[in-house]
């Protein structure tokens, strides 16, 4: 979709909140899910292993994220489309071998054991729950390939219907499971995260066909030179780097919790946490392709994509401040989520010190859309690196010094990271809108 004219902030909005449903969505699986676990046996046990199993498969999984922003950008037009889909099916061959290698149980058993240091308790109740999730990668790249080439053509909308999918089709599983099987609530939520995946995927799809017929109705002599799988690579490399390096903190902040102060109630506590604040940054999140698909020639319609996020982060921060500072949130915590009082409690002070992440994520999504469209991918994967390399100082520091509880640390340390992020992004991308004035 090539942009020609200044877009209204009402088109724009349009065009973002079928977005922004679908990651509210996606957002509401994990409470979802980690609600179901917290009301069967062991909660304590199981809420850290499904935490770190998904944590892990989240890392094998991360070069298969930005498949969506590079079909955004580069799927111009039959042979271009042609060539990213080859490109997805190699991605995806290679994160489910890189899932089928960490499910060998000499694998994984030094994983575990010698590199996280996990809980025997909590090992042992993992395993299973990661093999459930081998196919879950591919079927994420699969899915956001299609995806791509929905927003790309303006059609948002499926993509939100296609979550509406992965979300009933989750809790229907997740359901029957619990009523029909005693598996264990790790197996539970893993089996039910993979299977609302996979039926997305096949929908997605599915409700790409007519886009699929619009690349190609084109006569091959009307379509640009398509990239080279080596062009494809330069332009995907530092942005799939980035979602590589970006998934290591949180099997790093496990790496650190299970030998800080209240280890398991930390591994317990802190997914949930997540989980709940990731429903509020979903909202900036979803902008990133909106910069992408949006911003238009010299970032045209920048100011109007601006004055939308400012909306955006003065309602996620309002929305989500409401909660954690007033006894809503241990409300939250005990009937919403199913914690113990005890586990909702050391929930709550996490939760308060995350309360600037949705406004970062809204400006951070921008930043990195007006460089991605600048072709300046290596300065969004610096920018992670520096989040993460903040991150493991502050954990380090923090624990050292003040002898905080593991999740109270890691809530400080994510912050001090996305801030720092935030700040050597806004430098890069001022430049680089300076130069299309």
């Amino acid at each position: 979709m090539y942009i020609t004219q200044v877009l209204s902030i009402g088109y724009i909005l349009r065009f973002w909140y079928p977005l922004c449903a679908t990651w509210i969505m996606m957002a509401v699986e994990g409470p979802l899910l980690t609600s179901v676990i917290a009301r069967l046996h062991d909660p304590a046990f199981n809420l850290a292993a499904y935490g770190v199993a998904v944590a892990i498969a989240m890392f094998i999984e991360s070069p298969v994220i930005m498949l969506l922003s590079t079909t955004v950008a580069l799927a111009k037009d039959k042979r271009s489309m042609q060539v990213l889909h080859r490109f997805m099916v190699s991605v995806n061959i290679l994160v489910t071998v890189g899932m089928l290698v960490v499910s060998i149980p000499a694998v994984y058993n030094m994983l575990v054991h010698s590199v996280i240091q996990l809980p025997d308790d909590v090992a042992s109740l993992m395993y299973w729950g990661l093999v459930c999730m081998i196919p879950w990668p591919a079927a994420i790249g699969y899915r956001r390939y299609y995806q791509g080439l929905l927003i790309r053509n303006g059609r948002t909308r499926r993509v939100a219907y296609g979550t509406v999918v992965r979300l009933l089709s989750m809790a229907g599983m997740a359901t029957i499971l619990v009523v029909f099987t005693s598996f264990s609530g790790v197996v539970i939520g893993t089996v039910s995260l993979t299977s609302g995946v996979i039926l997305e995927a096949f929908a997605t799809r599915w409700m790409a066909k007519e886009v699929l017929a619009h690349y190609y109705d084109q006569a091959d002599e009307v379509c640009a030179e398509p990239p080279s799988i080596r062009e494809v690579l330069r332009f995907y490399i530092p942005l799939a780097m980035t979602s590589i390096i970006g998934f290591v903190v949180t099997p790093m902040l496990a790496f650190f919790l299970g030998r800080s102060k209240y280890p398991v109630e930390s591994l317990a506590v802190l997914p949930v946490v997540d989980s709940f604040v990731f429903l509020f940054r979903s909202f900036g999140f979803s902008y990133q392709e909106v910069g992408i698909a949006l911003l238009g020639e010299n970032n045209k319609n920048y100011v109007q994509i601006k004055r939308v996020g400012l909306m955006i982060i003065a309602a996620t921060t309002a929305a989500l401040a409401l909660v954690a500072y007033t006894p809503l949130s241990e409300v939250l915590f005990t009937r919403a989520y199913g914690l113990s009082e005890d586990l909702a409690a050391f929930a709550v002070l996490p939760t308060m010190i995350l309360v600037a992440l949705p406004a970062l994520s809204v400006l951070y999504s921008l930043q990195r859309a007006v460089l991605i469209v600048a072709r300046k991918n290596i300065v969004v994967t610096w920018s992670t690196i520096i989040e993460v390399g903040w991150i493991l100082v502050s954990m380090i520091v923090v624990l050292a010094v003040f002898d905080l509880p593991g999740a109270v640390a890691a809530a400080i340390a994510m912050l001090a990271g996305r801030v720092l992020a935030n700040g050597y992004l806004a430098v890069k991308a001022r430049q680089t809108l300076m130069k299309h004035q």
